[in-house]
């Protein structure tokens, strides 16, 4: 997937902002994936919000610090869509639209037939098997205005944005890489971040349905500090209970998705979902998992990588899985 607002050149480096942080990695080789260097920038709450840029000012001045700490200036960048920008819907076209025409066809009928809760989107769509009477499509969307605020704003401090892409393929695109997919999967990601939670539902290669959720989030209840690994370090100090309530309601909307695709998605010709793809920079995403193997039948499995054999480093941690596999998306 690519938002087809680029042009290329020079090497590329890998960038992650969310409303919590900013988060940088540079690839050394990618078989096996192994990052070179990368580091992490703690951002304060209301400098963006469920995604989008709320003081502008302040991101840039904290980014082109960054870029003159992290040494940076003038390269290329990948960047995910912040999450809540995107929305994934399957949307049926008539049979006679050829395959040159659609791009086309979907400027003309979006705001129209085809209806989608932000005007001017920037978008992609990937092509369902043809049933013969009518062509079925996903359709990956932002609101384009959002996603150029980034793309300015990245710019304007002298980087060079050459691809976009989101969480959820960012993420499978590693776990493919590492070969962990199998034939026939229905793999259901679970993005367990800080401020956020991400599902998505891929039928084999293709996310199908895709959630987002914000999760409240006090940062007087946070310590926040950088580990040696140049990462986030974050300690809960309010009342334990609270995050018991917020996992509770994420865990409800996991079976409403899980019901979903069964009865939506499904139609009773494939397999249920075969397993849980549990990731994310959340401090408790140990106890996550745990909680999660204790509630489903299906199984849960996280993506590990092992260090290179000198590296005192036992395996790369959780926070870099996500611009890793951005950092292997081709650019186009």
């Amino acid at each position: 997937m690519a938002f087809s607002l680029f042009s290329t050149k020079n090497r590329i480096i890998n960038l992650v902002i969310n409303d919590h942080s900013i988060r940088f990695l540079e690839l050394k080789q990618e078989d096996p994936p192994t990052p070179q260097r990368w580091l992490e920038r703690f951002l304060p709450p209301g400098i963006i919000t469920d995604g989008k840029i709320v003081d502008f000012d302040s991101l840039s001045s904290i980014l082109e610090e960054c870029i003159d700490e992290w040494k940076i200036k003038r390269r290329s960048i990948r960047f995910i869509v912040p999450d809540p920008l995107v929305i994934i819907r399957k949307v049926t076209i008539p049979a006679d639209v050829r395959d040159d025409e659609i791009k086309g066809y979907l400027y003309l009928e979006l705001g129209s037939s085809i209806h989608l809760p932000f005007e001017e989107p920037v978008f992609d769509y990937y092509t369902l098997p043809d049933n013969g009477k009518t062509k079925d499509l996903l359709l990956f969307a932002a609101p384009e205005q959002s996603v150029m605020e980034y793309v300015d704003m990245l710019n304007r401090i002298k980087l060079n944005p050459v691809a976009a892409d989101i969480s959820p393929l960012s993420l499978y695109r590693l776990y493919h890489k590492l070969d962990r997919a199998i034939a026939d999967e229905i793999l259901f990601t679970v993005q367990f971040d800080l401020t956020s939670v991400n599902l998505c539902i891929f039928d084999e290669t293709v996310p199908v349905v895709m959630r987002q959720f914000s999760l409240p989030y006090d940062i007087d209840q946070w310590e926040i500090s950088r580990g040696p690994l140049g990462l986030m370090v974050c300690k809960f100090n309010g009342d334990p209970e609270e995050l018991v309530i917020q996992f509770e309601e994420i865990f409800k909307e996991v079976n409403k998705l899980l019901d979903f695709y069964r009865y939506s998605h499904n139609n009773n010709e494939k397999q249920d979902v075969s397993k849980f793809l549990l990731n994310g920079d959340h401090p408790m995403l140990m106890a996550i998992y745990d909680e999660m193997k204790e509630r489903y039948d299906i199984p849960v499995d996280f993506i590990t990588i092992d260090s290179e054999p000198k590296s005192k480093q036992l395996s790369i941690p959780t926070n870099l899985l996500l611009p890793l596999g951005l950092a292997l998306k081709e650019v186009q």
